[in-house]
């Protein structure tokens, strides 16, 4: 096992920057998955880490020594490409082993390790086998096995996954946690999924154009996102985010004709305010017309999802999802009426799209706004 220490790390080809300055720390037997969108950075860093790319600026150390001269073979660190990068005329046995061979190993040591680490990933009757012959789950545990053999202190994943089909890709998901809590290495594991991200990580990073923007546990990072990208990126269908006006001194929200207090009062800002108003789809409720605090809205599309359906639907100036387990199945065009549970909601600058709430907790009712606030409500 093996702590990894980031320090302003910096990443650049020419004048365009890829990296601005990232400050990270993962702990010894850790498994954190980065997470982001196609460009963002994360496998640059990824590669860094490894060795496999130069560091423009700041530092990587690796239990505790800074690594940025060293090349791969000494860093303790093996990879898991998004490719297998198996050597096809060669079989399983040689494509698991061939590190060891390299590294000038005994014969009878390398077919020790190759027999154990093959029964680790399931692949103890497949040895005579080349690339050719085995699927492509198969293939991913010969890259696996190909990395475990050289018995590292880090394992880096770099979209291990992408490239298998739906149902493999739980399968495979399972098999790498259980594998890396049966090695107890460190593992940092790059995705664009989402659900990958929540399922694996006990640490997840989540990246946007170079910058973290947010690090946490999967639980953390859904209930509490720190800025809308975070909030608009985890949860499928994503977080809606809503244009509203602050109210009553930061006391509360109005959205349309409909006042909302917040769980806290947001201090600092002005009433007429423009921020950004979240709430999960799960967490959006159907009422009825004559609700006090009723949000119509019209009903574009519906998809079905199985043991859900996820209603979009249209208000003025704003579009949201909401996710019904219910029988509750609209036709475009129809009229519902919303209500925002105000123990849910989140509330982010409309400017920097940073977090604004306090804590969520037990608030009253939300009331429309022809209705005068009590005073005591909003000292």
């Amino acid at each position: 096992m093996a702590r990894i220490e980031i320090r302003d790390l910096r990443k650049s080809y020419g004048s365009t920057r890829t990296l601005h300055g990232i400050d990270l720390d993962f702990a010894s037997g850790e498994f954190v998955v980065v997470l982001g969108p196609s460009g963002c950075g994360k496998s640059t860093m990824l590669r860094m880490i490894a060795g496999l790319e130069d560091i423009t600026g700041g530092e990587i150390a690796i239990d505790g020594r800074v690594v940025n001269s060293q090349e791969p073979r000494e860093r303790g660190c093996a990879m898991v490409f998004q490719s297998y990068a198996l050597y096809p005329h060669m079989s399983v046995a040689q494509n698991i082993g061939y590190a060891l061979k390299v590294a000038g190993m005994k014969k009878a040591e390398i077919e020790r390790r190759v027999k154990e680490t093959a029964a680790v990933v399931g692949l103890t009757d497949y040895l005579d086998r080349r690339p050719a012959a085995l699927s492509g789950g198969q293939r991913q545990r010969v890259a696996m096995g190909r990395a475990i053999v050289r018995e590292p202190r880090v394992f880096l994943f770099d979209e291990p996954l992408s490239n298998l089909d739906a149902k493999l890709r739980v399968s495979m998901r399972a098999e790498i946690r259980k594998l890396h809590k049966r090695l107890a290495a460190t593992s940092v594991f790059v995705t664009h999924d989402q659900v990958e991200a929540m399922t694996l990580a006990d640490r997840l990073v989540v990246m946007n154009k170079g910058l973290v923007e947010q690090v946490g546990t999967p639980t953390e990072i859904y209930d509490r996102p720190r800025t809308t990208f975070v909030a608009s990126f985890i949860g499928s269908p994503a977080m809606n985010l809503l244009p509203a006006t602050l109210q009553y001194g930061g006391a509360g929200v109005s959205l349309g004709r409909v006042h909302i207090p917040l769980p806290a009062k947001i201090e600092g800002l002005a009433s007429g305010t423009e921020v950004t108003l979240g709430i999960r789809p799960e967490r959006i409720e159907v009422v009825d017309a004559s609700h006090r605090a009723a949000l119509p809205v019209t009903v574009d599309f519906v998809e079905e999802l199985g043991p859900a359906r996820a209603i979009h639907a249209v208000g003025p100036g704003f579009t949201v999802a909401l996710l019904s387990t219910e029988n509750l199945r609209p036709e475009a065009g129809e009229r519902l009426y919303l209500r925002l549970p105000s123990e849910h909601l989140h509330l982010f600058s409309a400017k920097t799209g940073l977090r604004l709430d306090a804590t969520p907790g037990p608030v009253p009712e939300p009331r429309s706004l022809s209705e005068a606030p009590p005073s005591a409500a909003y000292a």
